[in-house]
């Protein structure tokens, strides 16, 4: 690793004393270049979508990223302090399943455990995100989640793909929502731990349109934060709800909106947050209502991946 971070750095002082922007394929450490360095095969390689200067990120955002408030007065600072209690007790209950060691419910074939179900709480809506091009100046899109007459999760809006004429972006035309990525005591990073499921299940109500399911598995390393499966959620539209199972096997790898020549089977227990994207240019308003997404153990499916991987040269594919 450290004859990575050197090249890193020369690649950077290159760029910056000659003025050079570096456009490269970064590989996602199991290519080509990895292989020189005698890096850890285990780790895969990522295509950069940009021309950039260096070869790491920043930040876990990327240019969205925003400096973080500071405190404004000392009640702040105080404020601080009070969430502390609640902190401790988390950490309590986190040191008392350690060592009861439960194993988790047996799993029963075609039974749906819920993640994430909407009861008419406005609670239920702390956990999502939502994030449109118009967030970031980047399209006119709106979009918006909030509690439907049924008390179900309404994900609404409008779709633009008109591009703003600023000369920087060249496409425009998304809306999302996204979870909140769990955390343990004191505000740690933690994963959700699905490995004992195959299936993804939905219960929704669309418009028609066709939207994107979302897997993100950020990993450690710059270069695995934007490490993503994805898969298709056809809706029929009507006033009928629809229900959608899908396996985990069919979750395509990609990295910041790119599929990925290499397609590892996903890791269910590093998944970090949960997406729905609208982007399939068309203009205008689009509707959809979510019940609950749950998982579910199919004892008949067997598949790991759907996606056949052929032998390629590493320069290309980085396997």
């Amino acid at each position: 690793s450290y004859s990575y971070v050197l090249l890193s750095n020369l690649v950077e002082w290159y760029s910056i004393m000659y003025g050079v922007k570096i456009s490269t394929q970064i590989g996602r450490y199991r290519g080509f270049l990895p292989n020189c360095l005698g890096l850890n095969r285990n780790l895969t390689v990522h295509h950069a979508l940009n021309t950039i200067k260096g070869v790491h990120e920043d930040h876990v955002k990327g240019r969205y990223h925003k400096e973080e408030p500071t405190f404004k007065n000392f009640q702040e600072f105080l404020d601080g302090f009070k969430r502390l209690r609640g902190e401790f007790k988390l950490l309590a209950t986190e040191a008392k399943e350690l060592l009861q060691s439960d194993p988790f419910v047996l799993v029963r074939h075609g039974e749906i455990f819920y993640v994430w179900k909407f009861d008419g709480k406005n609670d239920d809506l702390k956990n999502w995100i939502v994030t449109s091009d118009s967030d970031h100046c980047e399209g006119y899109s709106v979009g918006k989640l909030e509690l439907s007459q049924a008390g179900k999760g309404l994900f609404s809006g409008t779709l633009s793909t008109v591009v703003p004429k600023d000369g920087i972006v060249r496409t425009a035309g998304y809306s999302n929502i996204t979870t909140i990525r769990p955390t343990k005591s004191f505000q740690r990073d933690a994963f959700h731990e699905w490995h004992d499921f195959n299936h993804l299940v939905l219960r929704v109500r669309g418009d028609g349109r066709t939207y994107l399911l979302n897997l993100k598995c950020q990993g450690y390393y710059d270069i695995l934060w934007n490490d993503s499966y994805h898969y298709v959620l056809h809706t029929r539209g009507g006033p009928y709800w629809q229900m959608t199972k899908i396996p985990f096997s069919k979750f395509a790898m990609g990295s910041k909106g790119k599929a990925q020549d290499t397609q590892p089977i996903i890791d269910l227990d590093s998944i970090t947050q949960f997406g729905i994207t609208v982007c399939d240019k068309i203009n205008g308003p689009f509707s959809l209502e979510i019940d609950y997404i749950g998982l579910e153990y199919d004892e008949s499916h067997t598949e790991k991946t759907a996606y056949e991987l052929y032998k390629s040269s590493p320069i290309i594919t980085g396997v």
